[in-house]
């Protein structure tokens, strides 16, 4: 089960419409949907939310710690909590997917992405869930900085926002813990 979902991005009006910031969008969504609202909780260094879902309670978190420090965040969170690795979803951009597409899947390296090299190293386990949403690739990874810092085309933000909404009919089995039923409804195009 499902018990804390956090999505990744940085803070601050010049990224919010930035690459990098899809698991912030996703976790926005998420909230919408179950009718939440995110608040600053200092203790937890991020946006928070908190409910209570077939008699469990279940935690939204935007870190708010930049990305590279993502698992400051997490890792306050999942101690105080006492909240397993596998009981986490981080939701984040990933460059090797294309815009529209979303997988899931639990464990890993980072693939060089710094929030989750951050949230391994505080968490000391990589045995968490990843929803990775595609922003694609720029081609040069000398650019790779440029671009996930950057706003994606319209193109890309619709099919960004098509895979977002497209995932987010699995939120109920993912918080239920049939995560099963969960990565085929989310591996499954629309």
């Amino acid at each position: 089960m499902i018990q804390l979902i956090v999505g990744l991005g940085n803070p601050g009006p010049q990224y919010e419409d930035t690459r990098h910031n899809a698991g912030f969008w996703w976790t926005d969504a998420a909230a919408r949907k179950l009718g939440l609202f995110l608040n600053m909780e200092r203790s937890y260094h991020g946006l928070m939310a908190r409910t209570t879902l077939n008699g469990k309670p279940v935690w939204l978190l935007q870190p708010q710690t930049f990305m590279n420090r993502s698992g400051q965040s997490v890792a306050a969170l999942a101690r105080f909590f006492k909240i397993p690795p596998e009981n986490i979803l981080v939701v984040h951009d990933e460059l090797d997917l294309e815009p529209g597409q979303v997988k899931l899947k639990k464990g890993g390296g980072h693939a060089g992405h710094n929030g989750l090299r951050d949230i391994h190293a505080q968490l000391g386990s990589p045995d968490y869930w990843r929803l990775r949403i595609g922003i694609g690739h720029p081609g040069v990874k000398s650019e790779v900085v440029h671009w996930v810092l950057k706003k994606p085309s319209p193109d890309h933000r619709i099919a960004i926002e098509q895979a977002i909404d497209h995932s987010l009919k699995a939120l109920p089995d993912l918080l239920a813990g049939d995560m099963t039923k969960a990565t085929k409804d989310i591996h499954t195009a629309p």
